[in-house]
Formats: C-alpha cells, sequence, structure tokens
C-alpha cells in the first residue's frame, strides 16, 4: 500500500485506489494542518506521518484521522489515530476531541478530495 502526500486535488476514486485494494472501505490519513498537506495511504497512521515529518511538517501540526469510502461525506471522517496522543500537546488521547481541529481537517480534507468523483 502506496503512502502520498496531495498537495493538491484528488478525485474519490484515486484515493480508493491508494488504499491498494478495491475492498478496503477506509484509508488512513494525516494531515499536516499549517503546511495544508495530506498524507495518505499506508498501512498505519504512524508511518504516513514519519513521511510528513520527512518531508518537513511539524509534529505539533500533524492530525490522523480515517475516511470510510461507504459513507456520506458528512459520516465518512473518523477522527481516531494513535499520532493523535500528545499530552505534551493538550492531546492525551487518540480521539481528537477538540473541534476546532476536526472542523479544520474537515476543511482541508474538502479542499483535496473530490469526494463526488
Amino acid at each position: 500500500m502506496a503512502i502520498r502526500l496531495v498537495k493538491e486535488r484528488i478525485s474519490r476514486s484515486e484515493l480508493q485506489a491508494l488504499s491498494g485494494d478495491d475492498q478496503v472501505d477506509v484509508i488512513k490519513i494525516v494531515a499536516d494542518l499549517d503546511r495544508k498537506v495530506l498524507g495518505v495511504g499506508g498501512p498505519m497512521h504512524h508511518d504516513i506521518e514519519a513521511l510528513l515529518l520527512a518531508d518537513g511538517s511539524d509534529l505539533k501540526s500533524l492530525w490522523g484521522f480515517s475516511l470510510y469510502f461507504d459513507r456520506p461525506w458528512v459520516e465518512a471522517f473518523e477522527f481516531r489515530s494513535h499520532v493523535n496522543v500528545r499530552p505534551k500537546d493538550g492531546s492525551p488521547s487518540i480521539q481528537i476531541h477538540d473541534e476546532k481541529i476536526c472542523k479544520a481537517l474537515v476543511i482541508l480534507a474538502a479542499e483535496h478530495i473530490d469526494w463526488d468523483r
């Protein structure tokens, strides 16, 4: 399963192809909210996080979530990932509880992913 940095628009079908299996209904994503970049694909959020860090991202800007292909856009997000556990940064859980961060992730994803294609 390949990992790709997404800096421009990508279609839902392209995103699903990156999952590596037409039968997979979810893809892991790590977003850099400062650089406005998505890392997508890979078996684990940590793999995507490592690629983004190597590309120059700051850990405090990275948030992991998953998108489910079999759901409508508004229900497709799951804001849970082990990369979100950063107690020093006020995030003690795998679940993102900060609504501002969740909203920013949805906006960034909408800017990069064409869910209708």
